[in-house]
């Protein structure tokens, strides 16, 4: 895939050599997956809102051979559904410690720590942001996670930024336009 492909035209060159290299894209849940707005019930249930594009986005990305995980420091039976629904089989909640799960999940597929994209928004995110191949970020992260990603999206959190870093690494890979046209047809 060359610079001047429509697909990547635009995005720097090292963002586009980091996605290319992406074999594992990691999520974090709330303030990247949704607002990160929490939505409690009057009996304590918890609700989230997903953008449906998001998840279409990470349905295609798994489509092209791509692994997608779930860590989040929350636990919630919607976001096991959500996982569920788009057929995400790493999915962790509850997590204290998101770098011994990340660390864990590359041992047990077999990639090393360049291979991964990793998409968070908040402090708890940087210990894996700072050590994975593409670390992306939404526009209203922290500030400390603003200035360590690669790449902030211009999507807002829950609202298509999801999508936004999917299709960042189908096009460094050279396979969104190929999923697309299928639509197309």
């Amino acid at each position: 895939m060359s610079a001047s492909d429509p697909a990547v035209a635009g995005l720097p060159h090292d963002l586009i050599e980091r996605a290319r290299n992406v074999r594992l894209a990691v999520f974090d849940v709330d303030g990247v997956m949704t607002d990160g707005r929490l939505y409690l019930t009057d009996s304590g249930e918890e609700m989230k809102a997903f953008h449906s594009r998001d998840g279409h986005g990470m349905k295609m990305l798994k489509a092209t051979g791509v692994e997608v995980a779930i860590i989040t420091g929350r636990t919630s039976r919607v976001v096991d559904a959500r996982a569920r629904n788009l057929g995400v089989a790493h999915l962790f909640q509850g997590v204290e410690d998101k770098l011994v799960v990340w660390q864990a999940l590359l041992g047990n597929l077999g990639l090393a720590p360049e291979q991964t994209s990793y998409m968070g928004d908040d402090v708890v995110d940087l210990p894996v942001m700072i050590r994975c191949g593409l670390a992306i970020t939404v526009p209203d992260a922290a500030r400390h996670v603003l200035g360590r990603a690669h790449h902030v999206t211009r999507a807002a959190a829950g609202a298509g930024a999801v999508r936004e870093c999917c299709e960042i690494i189908m096009a460094a890979q050279g396979t969104l336009e190929g999923h697309a046209a299928g639509w197309f047809a």
